[in-house]
């Protein structure tokens, strides 16, 4: 498969007219957990800066990263194994972890919350960058009396040395489901999402069932550490791409130099609701010409045809350069709600008409090359 060389090509992208970020992103913190003695970590405010007007245009030409210092991290021994864990924890016997964080992750406009929950499972369950854990929550099984209830999967955000770098812990991004009554138009508690109140509403030490990991499908591809990767999100789905940036741009991994391009979509409603606003910016500020960050914010922003702005629209805006970049062995993942797809695929479908090309063959190629990844819910 053939992959880009990116110092030959030119791809114009827009950037924000000011990069600058707050230095307090950065902090360093002792965290002391049911008496654990934890080493000082380094940690993200995880809020979510508005995001600025971006109005000029620059050509991305270097594959080399700039000097931006990067996090040790450890055991390396989970860098020696040639296939990545899977469902070692199986729903009838589930490990029991416990919950070292929760935090809210938008901001007060935001419709509906989002959290980040950071798990200790002390090195018992090792996952790779891309898979998913299953989550029991407590309680029975209202449709299997005495049963417990089904598993739920969540995308993993973190990398396989979770947010402490010690290989420790995972993270789960999680929107709190709630349903509101169409008559009355107010919450209705009864009908809430079992598993993503349980995660939302749980408070350091308070334990929890995890199954996994699990998943194949969206483990990021290192044999070319110079390759290309478009990462189209839609809300909590930002997450497995969280874990590929952290890897790329924030940890020291002695068996992968990333050097080559990221460029992540992010589709939302607001400013407020941006996931992990923070620490993307901060990559977009210390790796410039490896790093690509575009916002669709539905409610804020409109396309070119005065509708909407969805991810959708920002993935036809820059549809010669994506396709120039899948054309050179480019990887695109997609992770989101099922419902992005149509959109997705009917924008990639009208482009590739408008280029004299046919899209399902060119699909069928993608799948073929293994540059196709989706994960869907």
């Amino acid at each position: 498969m053939a992959h880009l060389a990116l110092s030959q090509v030119a791809v114009a992208v827009p950037v924000s007219s000011d990069l600058s970020l707050r230095r307090s992103a950065f902090k360093v913190s002792n965290l002391n957990f049911q008496d654990k003695s934890w080493a000082p970590v380094l940690t993200f405010n995880l809020k979510a800066n508005n995001s600025r007007s971006r109005s000029r245009r620059v050509t991305c030409m270097s594959v080399q990263q700039t000097s931006a210092p990067k996090v040790t991290v450890s055991p390396l021994e989970l860098e020696d194994a040639n296939e990545p864990p899977l469902n070692i924890y199986k729903p009838k016997e589930p490990y029991t972890a416990t919950i070292v964080s929760v935090e809210r992750l938008v901001g007060p406009k935001a419709p509906g919350e989002t959290c980040h929950i950071v798990i200790d499972h002390g090195g018992n369950v090792p996952y790779w960058e891309g898979q998913s854990y299953g989550v029991i929550p407590p309680g029975e099984n209202p449709k299997k009396p005495g049963s417990p209830h089904n598993v739920r999967l969540y995308s993993i955000a973190s990398t396989r040395y979770g947010d402490n770098f010690d290989g420790k812990t995972a993270s789960l991004c999680v929107r709190r489901a709630v349903y509101y009554d169409p008559d009355t138009g107010k919450e209705d508690p009864s009908k809430q999402g079992v598993c993503s109140n349980f995660l939302c509403n749980s408070k350091p030490g308070d334990k929890i069932k995890i199954t996994g990991p699990s998943g194949k499908i969206m483990l990021l591809p290192e044999d070319d550490p110079n390759a290309a990767h478009i990462m189209i999100a839609t809300g909590t789905g930002v997450a497995p791409f969280r874990g590929y940036l952290r890897r790329m741009f924030m940890e020291s991994v002695p068996k992968f130099k990333f050097g080559g391009l990221a460029w992540l979509f992010l589709g939302v409603a607001n400013s407020d609701s941006l996931l992990y606003d923070d620490e993307f910016n901060k990559y977009l500020k210390d790796y410039p010409d490896n790093f690509l960050y575009d916002k669709a914010l539905s409610r804020e922003q409109k396309n070119r045809s005065g509708g909407k702005m969805y991810v959708q629209d920002k993935i036809e805006e820059y549809s010669d350069e994506i396709f120039r970049l899948l054309d050179n062995g480019a990887h695109i993942y997609f992770c989101g709600l099922k419902g992005m797809m149509p959109g997705i695929q009917d924008t990639l479908k009208k482009v590739a008409d408008q280029r004299g090309e046919n899209w399902e063959e060119k699909l069928s190629q993608l799948k073929k090359n293994k540059q196709w990844h989706v994960e869907v819910y």
